[in-house]
């Protein structure tokens, strides 16, 4: 991976943080997006130094807002001529319902909305420096989302694990159908379940929450293992050129049905065009 960029999502903790320690330590020049300064030095300087590798910078962004993911990507560009990897990793679980500063319903736009838009920003950058690869991180729990494409927001009925499904979903179903679209470009886009990892996903959901993912972490993944298959997708020899595809354990597994209605994926990037003011056609 030496002199391949790779930008990270996430990157400050869980699986964005394995992700990134282990691309380090392939020789990859990293940039880490992470939201909170501290952590995000803090972990700039950690893979710095378990790496042996430099070449790790720190930018920063709340995800949850379209504005500062255009400033992000304005960055991105800026500091690195050439894009090798994007991994959509950040997301988040929220037990009650909240709308960002952009008026859109939060998970739906974090785990949905930014992997859409920044991906978008950073593809002429992408496709300029192909062979590339976009992974985006989706889980299992697409199988019990749906997409309400008149009810993107779950204004009507909130459910959390419902709300969280529903976006991993939409993770699925734009990984396809940007492979479509990318087909015969040479840069592929994979998407994958990383398992139940033992991460602080979910943290933010008060003491309750939090105290209940301690007790269970034990029967968790550890981050490295939810990590591995991210990974693979990033820098493996064995998948170049493969695309369109959905990875658990590094190996190829079915989706859901839903996953593959190619009029829904169409659809859901339009919707998805309106709601982040990407053209139709782009």
């Amino acid at each position: 991976m030496t002199g391949r960029v790779c930008v990270v999502t996430g990157a400050s903790s869980g699986i964005g943080r394995a992700t990134a320690r282990a691309l380090a330590c392939l020789g990859a020049t990293l940039a880490l997006v992470c939201r909170n300064r501290g952590r995000g030095e803090e972990t700039v300087a950690a893979l710095r130094t378990e790496s042996g590798n430099a070449a790790v910078a720190l930018f920063l962004a709340d995800l949850s807002s379209q504005a500062e993911i255009r400033r992000l990507a304005a960055e991105l560009s800026e500091c690195y001529p050439a894009v090798h990897v994007l991994v959509n990793n950040a997301g988040v679980v929220n037990l009650r319902r909240s709308t960002t500063v952009d008026g859109i319903e939060t998970v739906f736009a974090v785990n949905h909305l930014a992997y859409f838009l920044l991906t978008h920003l950073l593809l002429e950058r992408l496709r300029g420096s192909a062979p590339a690869r976009i992974v985006n991180v989706a889980s299992d729990a697409h199988r019990f989302g749906t997409i309400d494409l008149d009810d993107l927001g779950h204004a009507r009925r909130y459910r959390a694990m419902r709300v969280y499904g529903s976006s991993k979903l939409a993770n699925i179903l734009f990984t396809y159908e940007l492979a479509r679209r990318l087909e015969g470009t040479r840069v592929t886009a994979n998407c994958l379940h990383p398992g139940a990892v033992a991460t602080r996903l979910g943290q933010n959901n008060g003491r309750l929450a939090t105290a209940l993912t301690k007790l269970l972490r034990p029967f968790f993944r550890t981050p490295e293992q939810g990590a591995a298959t991210a990974i693979y997708l990033a820098s493996s020899p064995a998948v170049e050129g493969v695309s369109g595809r959905y990875f658990v354990d590094c190996k190829e597994a079915r989706s859901s049905r839903a996953s593959y209605d190619t009029d829904l994926a169409l659809r859901l990037w339009h919707a998805s065009a309106r709601l982040t003011g990407i053209e139709q056609g782009a």
